[in-house]
């Protein structure tokens, strides 16, 4: 591809300003980084891995950084390209809380059968909870994996051998002051 490459099409630029929340100038912007970041116009997983493991340096993220590495990777060719990136990036800085919602459902939803078991759900808070470390103190019913599941569920009034459906993680996780928290941790940034 050559020097084509260094700078996005403006078929692409016209396409990502209609999937995401970003202007031409901070796509353009964002598109240098990535390209300088990544020269092979693909970020890997080992890469998506060692960021996470900067942002997180007193948990491991490892785990955590391979769901949301499978969650980013809508194509699912073991690698993050620009439109990928720059689509998840945007509903996580930009999107609406349904927006938001509907991508951390996917991320949950490990089988991408378009509901979220237990176990699922499982994994995906151990992975949490290992990435944060010691650095975060926890409420007694929320001390462990199980017990933030457990509550989970009882929120979205789920038994553990029940499923969540998106409608009812949508519902059931504004009510939850902690996932409303969290969907709201990237906004403002870029």
């Amino acid at each position: 591809m050559g020097k084509a490459a260094s700078k996005l099409s403006n078929e692409d630029l016209n396409e990502l300003k209609k999937s995401t929340k970003f202007q031409t100038k901070e796509l353009k912007q964002w598109y240098k980084g990535f390209k300088r970041d990544c020269p092979s116009g693909k970020l890997t997983r080992e890469e998506f891995i060692r960021i996470h493991k900067q942002f997180f340096p007193f948990g491991d993220p490892t785990d955590f950084s391979n769901y949301a590495f499978d969650a980013f990777d809508k194509d699912k060719s073991d690698a993050i390209d620009f439109k990928e990136f720059i689509i998840a990036l945007s509903i996580a800085s930009r999107g609406t809380k349904e927006e938001k919602l509907r991508w951390t459902f996917n991320m949950y939803d490990l089988d991408r059968d378009g509901i979220i078991s237990y176990d699922e759900m499982l994994l995906i808070v151990k992975a949490i909870y290992k990435m944060i470390g010691p650095m975060v103190e926890l409420s007694d019913d929320e001390a462990s994996p199980d017990l933030r599941v457990q509550k989970i569920f009882r929120l979205m009034q789920k038994q553990p051998d029940e499923k969540i459906s998106l409608d009812e993680f949508t519902a059931g996780s504004k009510t939850d002051p902690n996932i409303v928290m969290s969907l709201e941790l990237y906004s403002g940034l870029v």
